[in-house]
């Protein structure tokens, strides 16, 4: 599990195609003198686990699934990364809870940089912005983000400018595509809803009234 408060970066030293899997390996100044082969460490938002430990880096097993559903498959030798190490119980929660589990690809369909801060605004697929609401968390390329608004199958975020340069996102440019994991939350509600509705998540007002929303 992670916070979405982004550590440091690393840049991608080489991948090696193994089938329709892959292994990777990534160079960082990030300190690793506390990670073990077996932990964990989110690189751009998607959990992978470190099978080696080098002097300046360490290599990670990646799956099928996970290629398929990040971006971690276009990366190209020497792209930059995010990399956040495992969360602590004992660790500050300065974003929101992250599980590292990649819902999709987004894309970046603007980026206007103001006095004090960059307007982004994301492009997801439909079957994932029914879980972004505004003013909720989301996790862009393993960063936590807060939604200001959400408009058809966009959402927009401010971000500081200390956020932008210590991330990958204040280099890339509109069209590229990003990571996204939305809230835990609004996908366990959903699930819950279509198990009591016998296959349907629908919320209406006969639902609202049975659960004693409305009076």
């Amino acid at each position: 599990m992670f916070t979405g408060i982004i550590q440091g970066k690393g840049t991608l030293a080489q991948m090696v195609r193994q089938g329709e899997e892959a292994l990777l390996t990534f160079n960082t100044d990030l300190s690793l003198d506390d990670v073990k082969t077996g932990d964990s460490i989110a690189v751009n938002g998607a959990c992978l686990t470190v099978t080696q430990k080098k002097t300046r880096g360490f290599t990670a097993d990646v799956s099928a699934e996970t290629l398929g559903k990040t971006n971690l498959g276009l990366l190209k030798t020497g792209n930059p990364v995010n990399l956040e190490k495992a969360l602590r119980l004992t660790d500050f929660l300065g974003g929101h809870l992250v599980l590292g589990h990649v819902d999709g690809l987004g894309r970046i369909a603007a980026k206007t940089v103001r006095t004090k801060s960059v307007l982004f605004t994301f492009e997801v697929p439909d079957q994932l912005m029914k879980y972004i609401v505004e003013k909720g968390s989301i996790a862009v390329d393993g960063i936590s983000l807060t939604v200001n608004d959400c408009v058809r199958n966009q959402f927009h975020v401010n971000m500081i400018p200390h956020t932008a340069q210590g991330t990958t996102l204040g280099l890339k440019r509109v069209a590229e595509p990003v990571n996204i994991e939305t809230d835990i939350i609004g996908k366990h509600i959903e699930r819950f809803m279509i198990a009591n509705r016998g296959g349907s998540a629908q919320v209406d007002w006969k639902l609202l009234a049975e659960h004693g929303f409305l009076r």
